[in-house]
This record gives C-alpha cells, sequence and structure tokens, in this order.
C-alpha cells in the first residue's frame, strides 16, 4: 500500500498486497513469497473484501500445488481456501456484515444467481458453477481476498483469530459427512481414519457433541492419546494389518455404524470389513489413491450404504457456525507460520505429522 497527503488528511491507497502463489504446478520449490500483487477491488455490489489476518492450509492446496486434472492456474496464482479477518469494503447491496466485522469465510462459491435445481434446493455444493477458494479462484493466503458476502459470517472477538482461519474448511465437510449425509446419532459407532487431521478432528468433534462413540486410527501413538484427550472412545493403531477384523472382535463381530473415510484405496477394504449391516460409509477423498474395489455381493447382502460428501451448504454452514460462536469446534492448531515463511508451512502439512491445523498468520 501507498500513502498519500491530501491536505491535512493522509488518504491510504490500496496498491499492492503480499501472498503466496505459484506460477506453475510441481513441489514447495514452486512456491513464491510475493509483496507486488495488486490489491482485488469488488466487482459487485454482493462482495465485500476480507483484509485476512489468518489462513489455515488443507490437503487441498497440496493437490493443486501439484497439479488436479482439469484445474487450470494461471501464474501468480494464490493458494489458500481458509481464512479469517477482518471486512475491508463492501459493495453497495451488502447490509448483513459492515466493514470492520470480524469474519471467517466460506471458501465454496457459487454463481448466486443460478437458478438450477441444485441451487434452488439450497444444495450449492451440486452446482455447475461451484468452485473452491485457492483452486477455481484466487485464495486467501494473500492479504486481501474478495468473495461474495454470502460467504462471510461474523464470529465473536473471543475467538482466537488462528482458529477461527482453521475452521471453514474442514469443519464444514465433516459437518455434512455426519450431521447431513450419514446421519449420525447417539446410539452409532463411528469409524475415524487418520486422526490428526483437519476433518479427522472436526469429525471426532462433532461425533462426540452428538453423542456417539468415537473409533478414531492413528499410525502415531502420541496423536492416539492426545485424541483421547478430546473424547475419543476406541484408539486403534492402522499400521495393524487386519483393522477391520479387530473392530469385528472388539464389538462381537457387530461392527461399526459409520466409517469416516477419507483415505481411500489404502483403507477402504478394512473400512468395509469394519462396517456392519445396514452400516454406512461416507468418504470426501482419496489421499492414498482414488481407486477401489467392492464385493458387491457383501454390499447387498449387508444393506450397506455408501455415500460420497463434498463440502456443504449454506444452511450447513450457518448451523457450525452457530456451533462455533457457542464456544463449541474450536479447532486444535499444530502450528502457525508467517506468510513470508510458507514454504514450511506446506512441509509440515505434506509430512503428516501435524495433529490439528497448519495455519499461515499474516
Amino acid at each position: 500500500m501507498t500513502r498519500t497527503n491530501v491536505g491535512s488528511a493522509t488518504l491510504t491507497v490500496l496498491l499492492y498486497m503480499r501472498a503466496l502463489t505459484i506460477d506453475a504446478h510441481g513441489g514447495v520449490e514452486q512456491l513464491r513469497y510475493r509483496e507486488d500483487l495488486p490489491v482485488p477491488d469488488l466487482v459487485s455490489p454482493d462482495e465485500v473484501r476480507v483484509r485476512i489476518q489468518a489462513a489455515a492450509l488443507n490437503r487441498l492446496d497440496l493437490w493443486v500445488l501439484n497439479g488436479i486434472p482439469g484445474v487450470k492456474i494461471h501464474p501468480g496464482w494464490v493458494l489458500g481456501s481458509d481464512g479469517a479477518g477482518v471486512v475491508d469494503a463492501i459493495g453497495a447491496n451488502v447490509h448483513d456484515v459492515s466493514v470492520g466485522d470480524r469474519v471467517i469465510i466460506n471458501p465454496g462459491i457459487v454463481d448466486r444467481t443460478c437458478q438450477c435445481e441444485y441451487c434452488r434446493e439450497n444444495d450449492q455444493p451440486l452446482c455447475l458453477t461451484y468452485g473452491i477458494l485457492g483452486e477455481h479462484r484466487p485464495g486467501t493466503l494473500a492479504e486481501y481476498v474478495v468473495v461474495p458476502a454470502m460467504n462471510v459470517r461474523t464470529i465473536p472477538d473471543g475467538i482466537s483469530i488462528e482458529q477461527a482461519a482453521a475452521f471453514p474448511l474442514a469443519t464444514l465437510t465433516a459437518w455434512r459427512m455426519i450431521v447431513t449425509r450419514a446421519q449420525v446419532q447417539p446410539r452409532d459407532n463411528v469409524l475415524i481414519w487418520g486422526i490428526g487431521g483437519g476433518v479427522a478432528l472436526a469429525a471426532l468433534q462433532i461425533v462426540k457433541r452428538i453423542g456417539a462413540t468415537a473409533w478414531v486410527t492413528s499410525g502415531s501413538a502420541n496423536k492416539l492419546e492426545r485424541a483421547r484427550a478430546l473424547g475419543a472412545d476406541h484408539l486403534l493403531n492402522h499400521a495393524q494389518p487386519d483393522l477391520g477384523r479387530e473392530i469385528r472382535a472388539r464389538t462381537g463381530k457387530r461392527g461399526v455404524d459409520v466409517v469416516i473415510d477419507s483415505v481411500g484405496e489404502a483403507t477402504f477394504s478394512q473400512s468395509l470389513i469394519a462396517l456392519g449391516k445396514r452400516g454406512r460409509l461416507v468418504t470426501c477423498g482419496g489421499t492414498s489413491g482414488p481407486h477401489v474395489q467392492l464385493d458387491i455381493r457383501r454390499m447387498f447382502w449387508n444393506q450397506w450404504t455408501l455415500m460420497g460428501s463434498t463440502m456443504g451448504n449454506d444452511a450447513e454452514f450457518d448451523a457450525m457456525t452457530s456451533a462455533l460462536r457457542d464456544g463449541a469446534l474450536l479447532p486444535p492448531v499444530d502450528s502457525i507460520w508467517d506468510l513470508a515463511d510458507g514454504r514450511q508451512a506446506f512441509e509440515r502439512l505434506d509430512s503428516g505429522a501435524q495433529f490439528g491445523k497448519v495455519v499461515v498468520r499474516l
């Protein structure tokens, strides 16, 4: 930014901002810390500009860095889906938030003029215009970002800006999986793979908020003990070769009612062994690979329901934000990095050693 004297007043003119960008796909060597990106302007009366104070990394950021088939970027592409900060400017049609409000951002963006069947049913993630910050449009690892006003929600001062930034994407994903898709009830046993990641930790918190029984896995004894402190009921080291049969043994061959699996190829067969009759499996990703095998006979005999899930709609974002305002579902933060140290933040996420969200502070 630059400051210009106008008479006795000082006028602040926003020209450039800091950001973490890539010009091409590849590894962390492609990351560039820049101080010369133009500050984005409002282009619609329904938009707001947010001055980002903290942003959080997701596995999605690594996928964008490496390259996602069908997703195109241009040089100077700003990464990042999660962010929290202060409203800096508002369009003429914006009345629900004001300049100076502390807000979190729903990273799922949809054309609000769309009248497709999914938008009419308030199921925005299924709309063909739906995209995610950092993947389909410039992201939150920058000092300023412009988004539709419908994508921001106010938060109280008592919530740290780092926890606020760590909240939206992972919690929204987990909320839809557990509350909307699997419809978890207090009587249910729920298996959550890979505790320590953002979605898995949010899933654990939501499952315990419902009152269900949580089974969590990790290859790290330390992560399992930390999950116990967050309310996990059963701890499982997924390094053992027959985890599904172990769960069967512990449940008297009944199995679990719900499996939350975002790992994919490496865990899918064990997920199905662990899944009981009328069980529901929900997946939101495939970090170990996209292709899985299924014995269709076991599926119809056990009357399983296998579901995919992506992000969440406005109503789900409102519901989970209400819980955040009440002091619930506060995400664990693994580490906090300065924007200039963004490469180290990405390396921390890629290592898989984190427990909680990796946050970048601006």
